[in-house]
C-alpha cells in the first residue's frame, strides 16, 4: 500500500503513468500548481518509423503571471490536433488492435477544447475505459510542495527530473517499429494498448511492484 497518489494532468499519459490506476491506494490529480513546460502535461510520446516522436498540445501562456494549470488553454492557431491524428495514424495503423480502439479517441482529434486540463481528464476517463480500469479520481485541494507518493514531477521525459520509481519496472511487449532491434519504454499508454489490445491491463499488472 502507497497511500495516497499524486500524479500531475497528463496527455496520453505513459504506461508508468496509468499503472499507478491499478494500485488500490487513492489517486489524486494536482489541480493547483502553475503549469510546467516540457512535460507530460502537453506532451507524449510515441512510436514511430523514425523513432521516438514527441505530440505536443501548443498552450496559451499569459505572461507576467502564474498559469495554474486548471486555468491554461489550448492554442488552436496550429492545427496540431490533424497533425497528431496524421503521425499516430501513421504510427499505428498496421498495429493489431489500431482500428479495434481509434473510433474511442477520434473526439480527441476532432472536438475543440477549452481548457488543457479538462482535455487530458477526458482523454484519461476514455483511456481507463477502454483498459478496463474501474478506479476514483480525485483531485486536490490546495498546492502542496511535496508528498510521500508524489509522481507529478517522477514521470517526466526530461531524464535529470526522474527519480527511481521502485512501484514500476517495465517488461517488453511486442512493439510495431523496433528501434535497432531494441524495445522502447516510456512511451504512451497508447502504444500499449493498439500493440496489446485486451491484454493490456494484464500486461500493466506485470509491470508494477506492489
Amino acid at each position: 500500500m502507497l497511500g495516497k497518489i499524486i500524479l500531475s494532468t497528463a496527455y496520453f499519459p505513459t504506461v508508468q503513468y496509468i499503472s499507478k490506476f491499478l494500485f488500490p491506494d487513492e489517486i489524486y490529480i494536482e489541480k493547483y500548481e502553475n503549469y510546467i513546460k516540457q512535460t507530460y502535461r502537453n506532451r507524449c510520446n510515441i512510436l514511430t518509423s523514425n523513432g521516438i516522436q514527441s505530440l505536443i498540445i501548443p498552450v496559451i501562456k499569459k505572461s507576467g503571471i502564474k498559469n495554474i494549470i486548471t486555468d491554461l488553454e489550448i492554442d488552436y492557431t496550429v492545427d496540431w490536433q490533424s497533425n497528431h491524428f496524421k503521425t499516430i495514424e501513421a504510427a499505428y495503423k498496421s498495429s493489431p488492435f489500431f482500428e479495434f480502439y481509434i473510433d474511442s479517441f477520434m473526439k480527441f482529434f476532432q472536438k475543440k477544447y477549452v481548457y488543457l486540463f479538462d482535455f487530458n481528464f477526458e482523454i484519461l476517463n476514455t483511456l481507463l475505459e477502454e483498459i478496463n480500469i474501474e478506479k476514483k479520481i480525485n483531485f486536490t485541494n490546495e498546492y502542496i510542495p511535496s508528498y510521500d507518493n508524489d509522481f507529478r514531477t517522477k514521470i517526466n521525459p526530461k531524464e535529470k527530473y526522474k527519480i527511481e520509481d521502485k512501484t514500476f519496472n517495465q517488461i517488453n511487449y511486442t512493439q510495431v517499429f523496433e528501434i535497432n532491434k531494441n524495445f522502447t519504454e516510456e512511451l504512451s499508454i497508447i502504444d500499449v494498448l493498439f500493440n496489446e489490445g485486451p491484454q493490456t491491463e494484464l500486461y500493466l499488472k506485470k509491470c508494477i511492484n506492489t
